[in-house]
This record gives structure tokens, C-alpha cells and sequence, in this order.
């Protein structure tokens, strides 16, 4: 049998065929030397140009859409919450015939686990509590305390 030169070195094996392979350090990619012996590793500057603009552009077109989401999310949990204190002064209203004092009453008789916070001031004391139509006192309904316009140009006052 003859010799079998594998990467220029001879196969000494005498069963099976085993190939070796040269490793070089890190791989052959990185820091490569030109044979003018500068050395080519990393990024050019246009590439690096080139990237950080594809990224402003991608940024660009996402930023008011993810904006728009975070406003119309904000909107929909203040409806969420006018909707589930509203009800609660109702039930409050059907079981003891009157009207609470204040939010905290409807929390202390746990009609409400605790007084939501405002998604628009980032606060549970700014709800504007409107008394009862009749001149009664106590709280008849809840506004958000904003003074900002939701996206269909009403005051989320009104709401």
C-alpha cells in the first residue's frame, strides 16, 4: 500500500482514514495581514456610517407607531377605569340608597380594592369627582383630572 499525503503530511494510520486538519489561532478572520503588511480587522468608518443610517431610517419609521401604541394603551386603561369605578358607585348606590363621600369610601367598603391610578397624570388624586345631578352630595361620577385631548379630540375631562 501506498503512502497517503494528507496536508502535506504522511497518513502513518495503519486502519481507517484520518484526515488532519491546521488550525490556524483566531480562526483566519480576524486581523488578517495584507502582504503590505497592513493589518485588516474591524469596521471602515462608511460601514460603520452606512449601518448607523439604516438604523436612524428604521428608527424613523417605528418611533411614531410605538408612540401612537403607548397613547392609545394609555387611553384604553383610562376607559377601563372610569368603567369599573363608575360601577362601583353604582353598586354603592344600589346596596345603601346614597351616594359615597369620596373615592376612599368605596375602597374602605371594598367596592374597589384600591383607587386606580390615572394613566394620563400618573396619579390616584387627581379623579374629579362630580356630585350627584339632584344637588345630593357625594360622588355621582368620576372624570380623569387631565386636561389633555384624547386622539378623537375630546377632553378626557369629558370622558
Amino acid at each position: 500500500m501506498g503512502l497517503l499525503m494528507i496536508n502535506g503530511e504522511p497518513d502513518n494510520a495503519d486502519s481507517g482514514f484520518i484526515m488532519k486538519r491546521k488550525h490556524k489561532p483566531n480562526g483566519g478572520v480576524a486581523n488578517a495581514v495584507s502582504p503590505n503588511g497592513r493589518r485588516h480587522g474591524g469596521f471602515t468608518l462608511i460601514e460603520l456610517l452606512v449601518v448607523m443610517a439604516i438604523i436612524a431610517i428604521l428608527l424613523t419609521i417605528a418611533a411614531p407607531k410605538y408612540f401612537n401604541s403607548l397613547d392609545r394603551s394609555r387611553e384604553t386603561v383610562l376607559r377601563q377605569d372610569l368603567n369599573v369605578m363608575r360601577d362601583a358607585i353604582d353598586k354603592f348606590n344600589s346596596d345603601t340608597g346614597q351616594y359615597p363621600e369620596d373615592l376612599a369610601e368605596l375602597v374602605e367598603k371594598r367596592y374597589l380594592r384600591a383607587i386606580p391610578v390615572d394613566p394620563l397624570t400618573d396619579s390616584a388624586d387627581t379623579w374629579v369627582a362630580v356630585p350627584p345631578p339632584d344637588g345630593g352630595t357625594g360622588v355621582y361620577d368620576v372624570r380623569s383630572g387631565s386636561a389633555d385631548q384624547a386622539k378623537d379630540e375630546t377632553s378626557y375631562g369629558a370622558w
